[in-house]
């Protein structure tokens, strides 16, 4: 199996690319500001996943990889909230479509993480 087959690396891939996009219609003083931090959050979620999965064979690396991605996930909604509080981000449905996607994304990863954690219970 590869990571490109778990649910969570797909969803944080094509939330990367819209992500990406979405920033390259902002302001241009926000491309590098703000919408430098949101591509790299996201980025980060997507890293994360990856390399906890190499990792998977050490269950404390595994689980701090994954924790790192839902960090980022967080970090993500975060910058989007302030893309759209300040009006650099005036496209409303854009906004709750990439909002939705990546709160979904976060709950994801935190059921992840909880199955990993239960299935490494050491008794």
């Amino acid at each position: 199996m590869s990571y490109r087959k778990l649910e969570i690396w797909q969803l944080a891939r094509t939330l990367t690319i819209d992500i990406h996009k979405m920033t390259m219609k902002l302001p241009k003083f926000e491309m590098y500001e703000e919408g430098s931090q949101i591509r790299r959050s996201m980025k980060s979620v997507r890293s994360n996943i990856v390399e906890g999965y190499g990792r998977r064979r050490y269950i404390n690396d595994h689980i701090r990889f994954i924790i790192y991605a839902l960090s980022s996930n967080d970090e993500t909604v975060d910058h989007l909230e302030t893309l759209y509080e300040t009006g650099s981000l005036k496209d409303k449905d854009l906004y709750k479509n990439l909002q939705e996607r990546i709160q979904k994304l976060g709950i994801k990863i935190n059921n992840f993480l909880q199955v990993i954690e239960k299935n490494n219970k050491k008794f």
